[in-house]
């Protein structure tokens, strides 16, 4: 497996790779999706702020798409994948700060879920291509404001709700060389799990997600889709601390104010 990161040193942005350690950066020329170049350079983790590991051209999230919570909300199973988008102004930082607006009073859901990485432009594709299309996963709090979701009987909010600035952390790593169906999905608020599920759960497994949305949109390298989240998301309280931990990623770390 290997562990891509992008962090910022002495006020550049880098990217590079974490060893098995966790401690340690080996450093790489380039952009990770555009034949990065090792530099020769490591550095320790704890000298640098890490930064999302990717900036999404799209970053698109799916609904209803585990069993357990479909049958335990009463969904019909969907045989395409039922999706929203998440804005760049949502995007967060591991480490970062989830801040509600302002002028929002209403709860804010925690969702931990797993994260398709693109590394190859994938259009109209088999699912045998879309799968060679993944480049690696990684760690995603799919942050909701349910109040404004519900708001307007006639028309659910999912883009609005969804993308209030800092709603969108993901990373700390891109994982490559992981079999996602041994996965398992935990979610830690102060240290105490409230969500634990298999990603093998899913009702669309990744290439399939992949292949139906390639049909109707082209994915690029980079772009993000989070595969959806199971039973357990419930609301955050402010000072809460957030942890979406998936052995063989990492941990996902936010707090909440």
């Amino acid at each position: 497996m290997t562990w891509w990161v992008n962090f910022e040193q002495d006020g550049k942005a880098r990217c590079g790779t974490l060893v098995a350690d966790g401690q340690t950066i080996h450093l790489y020329a380039g952009d990770i999706f555009s034949q990065p170049r090792p530099s020769g350079e490591t550095t320790a983790l704890s000298r640098v702020k890490l930064l999302p590991p990717l900036r999404p051209g799209k970053f698109i999230g799916l609904w209803n798409n585990y069993h357990e919570l479909a049958a335990k909300l009463g969904q019909t199973i969907p045989q395409t994948p039922l999706y929203f988008i998440k804005t760049p102004n949502s995007y967060l930082a591991p480490g970062g700060v989830i801040r509600k607006p302002a002028s929002y009073t209403g709860k804010v859901l925690y969702e931990g879920e797993l994260g398709i990485v693109i590394g190859k432009t994938c259009s109209n594709a088999s699912e045998d291509q879309a799968a060679e299309s993944i480049f690696g996963y990684t760690c995603v709090n799919d942050v909701t404001a349910l109040d404004i979701l519900n708001q307007e009987p006639s028309f659910a909010q999912w883009a609005r709700a969804k993308s209030c600035d800092t709603f969108g952390p993901f990373g700390p790593v891109v994982a490559t060389g992981l079999d996602w169906s041994q996965l398992r999905i935990r979610t830690l608020l102060d240290g105490r799990e409230r969500q634990n599920y298999p990603a093998s759960d899913m009702i669309l497994p990744p290439a399939k997600i992949v292949s139906l949305l390639s049909r109707e949109m082209t994915l690029c390298p980079g772009d993000l889709i989070a595969c959806g989240t199971s039973v357990g998301a419930l609301p955050m309280r402010t000072g809460m601390r957030v942890e979406v931990v998936i052995d063989g990623i990492g941990t996902l770390c936010n707090s909440y104010e």
